[in-house]
């Protein structure tokens, strides 16, 4: 690995080039925050692929590409006096300390729950008026509902047990079996909501990251079904002619690949 040293002149290197990309790219000089945002969140779902697909070489370049995105809004941010990259560090580096007084300070934990604790309630301290404030509005809604759900548990809201939260799931299947035998869309939609809620809530408690879980599935359903396309194309048919009997033959080889 990199010295201290090379890792700050690789970092120098960056802004350095960034200057000039600023300065004699047309495009580079015609970016904004607003312009650059919806590449920003493109990337990093692009960090999140490949680290779920394990794959370190990509995760190192899908970093670079997030780190010229920081280095980007730095530098705009710079031109119009508002804070430049060594404002962002100090900013970042000033909130870890504040925030780890168990490392920075006089404070003992026990565990990660007790650091996790004493993280949202020093946010509160800091001016914060809930400590769902920090959930940006814009999440997918998967995401933000684990976010939610993480961050009253940081304050104690929280189940005692992974069988509560089951059952509470159990509850919310049937008030959805309910429904649907009424057939009243709206409290279906609002049921459907509960039982997702519920089943993010159980992951928690499972250890399992929700979002991560269904990409996985995403991923396997998507090679499998391929996987089907390609048998039938072979065959010289076309989906829609098969029958489901005859695409669960291949269904079933794409599932022991």
């Amino acid at each position: 690995m990199n010295s201290r040293e090379n890792q700050l002149k690789a970092f120098d290197r960056l802004l350095t080039i960034m200057d000039e990309l600023r300065e004699q790219c047309p495009w580079d000089k015609k970016q904004t925050l607003q312009s650059l945002r919806h590449l920003t969140i493109e990337e990093t779902y692009e960090l999140g692929d490949a680290i779920l697909d394990n794959n370190l070489n990509e995760v190192k370049k899908e970093l670079g590409d997030l780190l010229l995105h920081i280095v980007f809004y730095a530098k705009i941010g710079s031109e119009t006096q508002d804070f430049d990259i060594a404002d962002v560090a100090n900013e970042i580096c000033d909130k870890l300390i504040s925030r780890h007084p168990h490392i920075y300070g006089d404070v003992e934990v026990i565990d990660e729950e007790d650091v996790k604790r004493n993280w949202e309630n020093l946010k509160l301290k800091e001016g914060k008026s809930s400590v769902l404030e920090g959930v940006p509005k814009s999440l997918p809604a998967l995401v933000k509902a684990s976010r939610i759900q993480d961050k009253v548990a940081g304050v104690g809201f929280d189940w005692e047990e992974p069988q509560q939260v089951f059952e509470k799931l159990e509850e919310e299947l049937g008030e959805l079996q309910d429904e649907i035998k009424k057939q009243d869309a709206d409290k279906i939609e609002s049921e459907f909501g509960d039982v997702l809620f519920s089943m993010i809530n159980y992951a928690r408690f499972l250890n399992i990251n929700p979002e991560d879980a269904l990409e996985r599935t995403n991923k396997k359903f998507i090679k499998r079904f391929q996987y089907l396309e390609q048998k039938a194309k072979e065959k010289s048919k076309s989906l829609q002619d098969m029958t489901l009997a005859e695409m669960d033959v291949f269904w079933e080889e794409a599932k022991k690949i």
